[in-house]
């Protein structure tokens, strides 16, 4: 445990998120559930008044931060701007995605008990009306027929019908239509439909607009209705127990209800325009254009997009949503760059993983070569098509020079951040970079097929030479695995065992066959840097994300004066 709270820290955001919302739930069910005002609704609707009202205080705070989390620009000022505010904030920062997440969660549970509830309120409500329970309900239900009275029960005629009422009253049609959103939007975003058909969830998540504007109309219909002060005053301790006498008792007029003001468009009207904000921004930047300046079309199947734009700065492990109107106008795709921000221009590695990424590739297919323009009407004339770009955005990975010992852990085209992380390394040795803080960089990559390696050879072979001149041989070790391998690489690799460099990828370091130990691999860092802050960066798959959490825990020591290492995921 105490090496546990050393990596994570105590998550303070979300100890707080779930105290507020248990806090609203306890609050607001008590309040419906013993307070006089409500007494004479409690009699008609029971239980299910409190059941109802709770969780809608739980809705209204959930969907005023539902937005928040996705609002790129924000976010990334927060995180670049206030680096005071020390990496434990960043950390959660980086967990937008995860946290967004959870409170999805929790407007669907809490939506599912709200609806849930108010079915069984309208069905009671009706079965009051037709006078099926006692005097009180039958006469509570009767009010607002006559002239100077106000009604408690909504439903108005004995003609009306549950179903009716749904489908007919502003609350009950704008409820219907919020839940099916809702159903549709969460649905759509489980993994195997994000992974097989992301248009659909893309398309179906933009329902998010629907929802949201029932939601600001949801409430003013106000069918929960309280009681209200007359003069004089209703005394209902004494009044309920007698509602034949109402009107005629000088202590019993008849009671005055009305229904509660809207309050959900006070909760999200700044959340959203905020949002509203965050997508003007974007679509100025994708109206900015975009030229190309290099196109490669690696063995690998993958595309390497070379691109200028005026006005953007980026640091290392950044990341940029791409958008493509050939393909789809509606439809943006992250990818992490794989330039330094000492380069003039920025790249990306796009591999093909769905539609959309094989008709980009097929889009910019020169036949294995490369094609080199600056001007962009030669793009035109090559029949290119025009590129949208948004960002870019922050990552875990801009942290990474803030640690004195890193470990960079990629997983086949998940190397992109470190190919951006490596180069900055390039340039400030290369410039003598006296802010350079990072002593020692361990890099594993770990790859299924051979050419996997072949684009990023390059990098590590001039990484290579660099640190060899530079008499620090010491800096980087990186260490390959190739994870898919079959009886002829074992062959051929041990015909060639004796050579100075890999068969595989020319490289001093030889390729390592099967997967880490990553055991071993954690104690020999944690041994080199008996003292150390180790920052455990990657990029890749869940799987291999759950493990490597699991050593950082293991292998940080509660003793502030030895090893801590802090894990670091990639998260779009």
């Amino acid at each position: 445990m105490g090496n546990w709270v050393v990596n994570h820290g105590l998550s303070t955001f979300i100890v707080v998120w779930m105290g507020i919302n248990i806090f609203l739930f306890v609050y607001f069910f008590l309040l419906y559930d013993s307070s006089d005002r409500f007494l004479y609704t409690r009699h008609l609707l029971g239980s299910a008044l409190s059941w109802a009202r709770a969780p809608a205080a739980v809705l209204n705070f959930n969907c005023m931060l539902i937005l928040l989390p996705v609002c790129r620009n924000l976010l990334s000022l927060i995180r670049g701007s206030f680096m005071c505010c020390g990496r434990s904030l960043r950390k959660q920062l980086d967990k937008n995605l995860t946290f967004h997440k959870l409170v999805a969660y929790m407007i669907a549970l809490m939506t599912a008990v709200h609806t849930i509830a108010h079915l069984l309120n309208v069905e009671w409500l009706n079965n009051s009306r037709h006078g099926v329970y006692d005097e009180l309900s039958t006469t509570l239900s009767e009010l607002g027929d006559e002239q100077n009275t106000s009604y408690l029960n909504p439903i108005r005629s004995t003609t009306t019908t549950p179903t009716m009422f749904v489908f007919t009253s502003i609350a009950g049609l704008t409820g219907v239509v919020i839940t099916l959103a809702l159903v549709l939007i969460v649905t759509s975003s489980m993994e195997v439909i994000r992974r097989n058909y992301f248009e659909v969830f893309w398309y179906t998540h933009h329902l998010f607009i629907v929802f949201f504007a029932g939601l600001v109309f949801h409430g003013a219909g106000r069918i929960v209705r309280g009681q209200v002060t007359t003069d004089p005053p209703h005394n209902t301790s004494y009044c309920k127990d007698i509602p034949d006498e109402w009107g005629q008792d000088p202590s019993c007029p008849i009671p005055q209800f009305a229904g509660g003001f809207p309050q959900t468009w006070m909760f999200v009207i700044g959340p959203m325009v905020i949002y509203l904000f965050e997508r003007l921004l974007r679509f100025i930047r994708y109206i900015q254009k975009v030229t190309y300046r290099k196109i490669v079309i690696r063995p690998s199947k993958v595309l390497e997009l070379q691109l200028v734009k005026n006005g953007f700065k980026m640091e290392v492990g950044q990341y940029i949503f791409i958008n493509c109107p050939a393909i789809s106008p509606l439809e943006w795709h992250p990818f992490t760059l794989t330039s330094a921000p000492e380069e003039d221009f920025f790249s990306v590695h796009i591999r093909s993983a769905g539609d959309w990424t094989q008709k980009l590739i097929t889009m910019h297919h020169c036949g294995g070569s490369c094609t080199w323009y600056e001007k962009p009407s030669l793009g035109r004339s090559l029949g290119l098509p025009r590129m949208g770009v948004d960002g870019p955005f922050g990552t875990a990975s801009e942290d990474v020079f803030d640690y004195e010992v890193s470990m960079l852990v990629g997983a086949g085209i998940g190397v992109t951040p470190f190919a951006s992380i490596l180069k900055s390394v390039w340039y400030k040795f290369k410039d003598s970079n006296p802010k350079l803080r990072t002593r020692k960089i361990y890099f594993y990559w770990l790859c299924r097929e051979t050419h996997s390696f072949e684009w990023f050879a390059d990098l590590l072979q001039g990484l290579e030479k660099e640190m060899e001149e530079r008499g620090m041989g010491n800096f980087l070790t990186y260490k390959l695995y190739l994870t898919g391998w079959d009886q002829s690489h074992a062959a051929h690799v041990m015909v060639h065992f004796d050579e100075d460099t890999d068969v595989i990828t020319g490289l001093k370091q030889k390729t390592h066959y099967g997967r880490p130990n990553w055991d071993k691999e954690f104690e020999e860092v944690r041994k080199d840097n008996p003292t150390s802050v180790v920052g455990t960066f990657l990029c890749g798959p869940e799987a291999l994300a759950k493990t490597l959490e699991k050593k950082c825990v293991k292998y940080s020591n509660v003793d502030p004066r030895k090893t801590k290492f802090y894990f670091n995921k990639e998260n779009f």
